[in-house]
């Protein structure tokens, strides 16, 4: 079966008319999927500017009119599980029920030490993220969440107006193999990996199918996602990655339009049910355009 195809977009060295000119055109290709990260400093640890996430994911809702809008991941760690799940009610109801929220642990620490926020240990921090996802998903799905966690309470807690959409799907981020696809396979709708090789995937998802198992549930319940760079050449890879370069490759479409097709192909083997090309300014839309004619002809 044929992927969903979509564009991660990241919200760094960029301005929100950009960003938007950006959306409208990735809506006029066949993608069906646009997503925003969370940062508030560049992923590359640059320091440059970086727009905030939950406004620009309601920025994206109305900017767009077919696409689903996603988010690629909010931090549990700095984002209340009640006050996000409110936000992304309303952003539903701007999209006319095409949001997707993605939640993950966080690994940004020097996002943290700058404002202050308290940086755990990865232990403590997949304890939030497992506790504000079960949060997540009752505030968006029940009448009322009643939950008594160590990181958050909720008593007799409502979000209301509820999302348009029944069941908005909640996607985990992340790789771990011990606790995060745990989570995954327990809580979650959909599941993101972003720049893992094909083979990769491949184990991840397969490790991802035992938790699902172990939880009562099919890795078929779980849409399986990954991010992969679009770099045709080292120049590209090094403009848009920077410093994260040597970790994002394994993940990077490069090379002729033939050979990007063909490393395509493997994640689709792989098991991956929708493959979203991750972008950062400087914008190339012309390597965009070019894998969307070249997506078109997949079978």
């Amino acid at each position: 079966m044929r992927p969903i195809f979509g564009v991660h977009t990241g919200l760094q060295n960029t301005t929100v008319d950009e960003l938007r000119g950006l959306w409208r055109r990735i809506e006029e290709l066949p993608f069906d999927w646009i997503s925003i990260w969370d940062h508030f400093y560049a992923a590359d640890f640059s320091g440059s500017h970086c727009h905030e996430a939950v406004s620009m994911h309601a920025a994206l809702a109305c900017e767009t009119r077919r696409v689903r809008v996603g988010s690629l991941v909010y931090c549990a760690g700095y984002r209340h599980p009640a006050v996000l799940a409110n936000a992304i009610s309303t952003i539903d109801h701007l999209s006319g029920g095409r949001a997707d929220i993605g939640i993950g642990a966080g690994w940004a620490s020097y996002e943290y030490e700058a404002y202050g926020i308290p940086f755990p240990g990865a232990g403590e921090r997949l304890d939030i993220l497992e506790e504000s996802v079960q949060c997540v998903r009752g505030l968006l799905r029940d009448e009322v969440t009643t939950f008594a966690g160590r990181h958050f309470q909720l008593t007799d807690a409502r979000c209301d107006p509820k999302p348009v959409q029944p069941e908005l799907p909640i996607w985990v981020g992340g790789g771990g193999e011990k606790r995060t696809l745990k989570i995954v396979g327990r809580y979650a709708d959909g599941w993101n990996i972003p720049f893992p090789s094909p083979e990769a995937f491949a184990r991840k998802r397969e490790v991802l199918a035992g938790h699902a198992a172990d939880a009562g549930r099919s890795i078929d319940d779980i849409r399986c996602a990954v991010n992969v760079g679009l770099c045709p050449t080292e120049e590209d890879l090094q403009e848009q990655f920077g410093g994260l370069a040597p970790g994002v490759r394994p993940g990077v479409l490069m090379g002729s339009e033939q050979q990007m097709v063909e490393h395509l192909h493997r994640y689709v083997e792989a098991g991956a049910q929708q493959i979203n090309l991750a972008m950062r300014a400087p914008w190339q839309l012309g390597h965009l355009e070019l894998m969307a004619q070249a997506i078109e002809s997949m079978d």
